[in-house]
Order: C-alpha cells, then structure tokens, then sequence
C-alpha cells in the first residue's frame, strides 16, 4: 500500500463535496478515480497534493500522514501532480519548463549559484542532461528549445506530464491526461503512461472521462457520485455495474 484515504470529508460552507471517502491504491497500480462532473475527483486530487485540508479524515502516504502539510512539502514526499488545465510557463521553453521540476534537487547552495562554482556548473549540467532523456522519453527532444505554448495541445501534454517526472516522483496524479486529445494522440498517452509505470517506477492516480481510456489502462477504478463512493473494483466490471451506468456512464458501450 502506497496511499491510503481513511473516511475523507471535505466541507465547503455547507456544501459537502467528498463525503467520508475511503480507498487504497498499491504500490506500482495504475488506479483512476472517474465520476460525472462535481463527484468531487479533483477535489481529492487537491486534498493528496495539500491544495486543500480534508475536513475530515486523514490521508497516508507510505504510511506516513500528509493532513496539514503544504504542497511542496508533499511534492519532496514523491507525490507529482499534472491539472486538468494545462499549467505550463507560456515565456519559456519546454526545456526551462521540465528543469523547474529538477529545482528542489539541486545540490549546490545559494552562494555556488551566486559565485558560480564548480559545482553549480556540474549540477547544471546533470540536470539538463537528466531532462533532456525525459523529453526524449515523451519523443519530444526536438522541441526542447521551443516555446513551451508553441507545441500542439497533446504534446503540451507531455511537456506538462515530463515536468511532473523531473521531480522524481513515487505516485503521479494526472488529472484528465486525454482531455482535448484525439484518438491517435490517447491511444499513444496510454502506452507510454503504462510504460513509464515501469520505466519510472511509479504508481499512477489518474482522473479521466474516456472510459476506453480507462479501460485500457487502468487496474482499478473508484467511481464518485456527488463526493460518495458508488463503485470499486476493475473497470471492466464498473461498466456493468447498474449504479455506475444510472450515475454516470448512460449509453456509453464497452468495445
């Protein structure tokens, strides 16, 4: 067990948008929460990553609590994160975009930054060189001295997925990776999401709408209705499930 949410509530005002949640997700899984729009998935997502105090309830990370911690705390933890809006910086390039992620590693102090020493040129170059193999990974090397706002929307996407990498992360929580894609550019996410679970050595939170998406890539699903679990359990059997199917995924057919 990586991550595990214990009865997690949270309130705003009077509106209750995660209703006493509980889930587990293992090490090295690939687990996506889905729901129809305000379950409360991205809610959760802000909850894990300190954007948000749960209400109540507690939230372990390798059994250790992350409740009341601050955002860059749990990023040093080894949880990553992507938005379901693309957040790039729009006046650099894809490059200094993925470097950024490196920024919390560097091992030289401020006055070998200042006095430019041998050791800030070292580290310099290691962290370059360390993302350059990652946009290579994604089969975006080429673009790396580009504007990062340049590329196409489903290579933005990458750019975004890399810079969560840098961070050397243990879990990577994708909000909407496919969203604004076409099914070639999904198709393709998928594979190197599945692969990078390997390559990287990571376990994968994702939140995602294209249930064929889901369910190609996913090992376990939790389904949100209105911020209450209605269903958890392997895609290919939440697809069926009548409860899941009335709250959320209507017509929708299983290829």
């Amino acid at each position: 067990m990586i991550l595990q949410m214990k009865n997690v509530t949270k309130k705003f005002g009077g509106v209750t948008a995660i209703n006493d949640t509980s889930f587990t997700v293992q090490a090295k899984e690939i687990y996506g929460l889905i729901g129809p729009n305000g379950a409360g998935k991205t809610t959760m997502f802000n909850i894990i990553t300190g954007n948000y105090e749960a209400t109540e309830g507690e939230i372990l990370f390798r059994k250790e609590t992350l409740n009341g911690l601050k955002p860059h705390t749990i990023v040093r933890k080894g949880i990553a994160r992507t938005f379901q809006n693309i957040r790039l910086f729009s006046s650099m390039s894809v490059l200094d975009n993925v470097l950024i992620g490196f920024d919390f590693q560097a091992k030289y102090t401020y006055l070998e930054t200042i006095f430019r020493l041998p050791r800030f040129f070292g580290e310099e170059k290691r962290v370059k060189k360390r993302a350059m193999e990652i946009l290579d990974y994604f089969g975006i090397k080429e673009f790396a001295h580009y504007k990062a706002t340049d590329l196409s929307y489903g290579q933005q996407r990458k750019v975004e997925i890399a810079r969560a990498l840098a961070t050397n992360p243990e879990m990577l929580l994708l909000d909407e990776p496919a969203a604004g894609m076409n099914p070639a550019e999904t198709k393709e996410l998928a594979e190197l999401i599945h692969n990078a679970r390997e390559d990287f050595d990571l376990t994968v939170l994702l939140i995602e709408h294209d249930m064929k998406f889901v369910n190609q890539l996913c090992d376990k699903v939790l389904v949100l209705d209105y911020g209450k679990t209605i269903f958890e359990g392997k895609p290919a059997d939440a697809i069926k499930d009548k409860e899941v199917v009335a709250a959320y995924l209507g017509d929708f057919i299983h290829d």
